[in-house]
């Protein structure tokens, strides 16, 4: 398929450069497959569309503040980026993979000063991006949280690039159910949820359970490729425990629905779906790239936001609903006015 099947045009005040005040007080728009028909509701009222025995799956991954602000040794500013850890996916490894900007392109072994307590040196560069030594003292979590900034996605702009809002997107960039550290980037349909609404579904009856995939900085990446098929996704980092995958293939057996939250979420899921359907646990990366065509596995609905033209994202949508029907979608959206990506307003698709 190419590409440009998957544009559209965007005004640029609907895309959202803040949260709503309130979670669940965002627009939800519903699809239905089965007779193309949208309607438009509040995200509290997604409880009107979940039944008893229902499994809802979400991603617990936790965004850390992966954005660096230092100086080279020459003593001009750079900015690193860290993507993913070198080795096993903990925040807690001195080896990372990083995106880099700055006015010159650093060599290997050049050293980059945080502060007092973090410094780096670049031991090689990547087709894409710098494999980064860290240096510091204690838990590098800790020194993340305390010099570290919300990496924002690049359509959210506030001021010179770096948030004047940091205390806010610390908060409101995070689910609130938030729990593994790992990501660069927010699982931004569970962004939705609060507390509460997760309270009032578990008294209905669904199944509410959780799995691990930390989001990288691929998402936001343009596809280069006319054919789409030729694209190739980055490798995430999951986690998908014994307990919740005994429990998915329990409630498949009893015919139960699988709503995913996220295009995060269904993809650990297809990747751990054997082609029998049946969801094995385990640990890894995967770089499952659904598109039009895909055959699902494992999921039944599918909770998103609206996405970028042209990104896998709006790709994964259009596979699990007809291509046509997601663009009829977008237009509908943008004509009543629904605010877009990150911070934006959500769909449901059952």
């Amino acid at each position: 398929m190419h590409i440009k099947e998957f544009d559209y045009h965007l005004p640029s005040g609907l895309i959202a450069q803040y949260p709503i005040e309130k979670r669940d007080r965002s627009r939800l728009m519903v699809l239905h497959r089965k007779s193309n028909a949208i309607e438009h509701r509040c995200f509290f009222e997604i409880t009107d569309y979940l039944k008893s025995e229902d499994v809802l799956i979400l991603n617990d991954t936790k965004v850390i503040p992966a954005r660096l602000m230092g100086k080279k040794q020459s003593g001009g500013k750079i900015e690193v980026l860290l993507l993913r850890p070198e080795e096993n996916g903990s925040v807690d490894e001195s080896t990372w993979q990083c995106l880099i900007n700055c006015s010159k392109k650093p060599k290997p072994s050049s050293k980059i000063v945080f502060d007092n307590s973090l410094n780096a040196e670049i031991l090689k560069e990547e087709e894409e991006s710098f494999t980064v030594k860290f240096h510091y003292e204690g838990p590098f979590e800790q020194v993340l949280d305390r010099i570290g900034i919300t990496p924002l996605p690049p359509y959210i702009k506030r001021g010179n690039g770096i948030s004047h809002d940091e205390r806010l997107d610390r908060e409101r960039y995070q689910t609130t159910f938030a729990k593994e550290r790992g990501s660069v980037a927010a699982p931004t349909a569970g962004l939705h949820f609060t507390s509460e609404m997760l309270d009032q579904l578990r008294a209905r009856g669904v199944k509410v359970l959780f799995l691990t995939l930390h989001v990288g900085w691929g998402t936001f990446q343009p596809i280069r490729a006319e054919q789409i098929e030729e694209h190739h996704m980055h490798p995430e980092f999951y986690t998908l425990s014994p307990s919740t995958a005994k429990a998915i293939n329990h409630a498949r057996r009893e015919k139960a629905r699988i709503v995913s939250v996220g295009s995060t979420v269904t993809r650990c899921l297809e990747h751990a779906t054997n082609g029998e359907g049946i969801i094995t646990p385990g640990r890894g990366f995967t770089n499952l790239f659904i598109y039009p065509g895909y055959r699902f596995r494992s999921v039944d609905s599918l909770i998103t936001n609206f996405h970028l033209p042209r990104s896998t994202l709006l790709m994964l949508v259009s596979a699990f609903a007809e291509r046509k029907f997601i663009l009829e979608a977008y237009r509908e959206a943008i004509k009543k006015g629904y605010r877009f990506y990150s911070y934006g307003d959500a769909m449901l698709i059952i």
